[in-house]
């Protein structure tokens, strides 16, 4: 599936990947290849991302790695939708 993560300054990164986990207002929830379509508000937590993830240069300060290799953006609010396999995250 896509994904996409949008901040006001930028495009964070657009990229294949395998799953997505993102901390919505009811609680942690993740996104799989064919997941029924969704729009969630989002809450302070960790984008937590699965798959080969590639960052641009300019944006790797704001992404870390987990030790199982999951690539990790904290954020402060934000929404998320899902449809079609692809997800777009804009992240405050």
């Amino acid at each position: 599936m896509y994904l996409e993560i949008v901040s006001p300054e930028a495009t964070l990164f657009s990229g294949e990947v395998t799953a997505v986990t993102v901390p919505g207002i009811n609680g942690e929830f993740q996104m799989l290849s064919n997941h029924a379509a969704v729009v969630s508000l989002l809450e302070a937590g960790t984008v937590k991302i699965k798959g080969n993830v590639v960052v641009e240069e300019s944006f790797k300060d704001k992404f870390s790695k987990a030790a199982n290799g999951d690539t990790m953006l904290s954020i402060t609010s934000g929404t998320v939708e899902m449809k079609n396999n692809k997800v777009i995250v804009l992240a405050d």
